[in-house]
């Protein structure tokens, strides 16, 4: 693949993670507005449903990938010492690994419970 196709590709997960995130926020916003579940249980019951469960986890997933775009973009841009830069990917992809497994986990003990 050429370095402009992985440009391109990485132009349009941006987007599409972007589109994503924003409508899922306005669903959820809507939800707070308007519906809102009364109590922990009926919190628990709501987020363990499978739809909600798969949309917030297709949530959290979309903001780790945007976030690691965007940010790999500016480093690639802005840091020119490789080693520096490649440091500050490794711990930025760890972290975002380890915020998308915790946010998995949250969600696997929901549905359990």
């Amino acid at each position: 693949m050429s370095r402009k196709a992985s440009g391109l590709k990485a132009w349009a997960i941006q987007r599409l993670t972007a589109i994503y995130v924003g409508l899922f926020t306005l669903y959820l916003v809507a939800v707070l507005l308007f519906s809102a579940p009364e109590g922990y249980e009926a919190w628990k019951a709501w987020i363990g449903g499978p739809p909600v469960s798969v949309a917030l986890l297709l949530f959290v997933v979309s903001v780790l990938m945007h976030a690691w775009i965007g940010v790999r973009d500016v480093l690639i841009d802005y840091v020119h010492p490789i080693a520096i830069r490649a440091t500050l990917l490794g711990l930025i992809a760890l972290s975002l690994i380890a915020m998308g497994l915790w946010a998995a986990q949250a969600l696997i003990l929901v549905r359990l419970a």
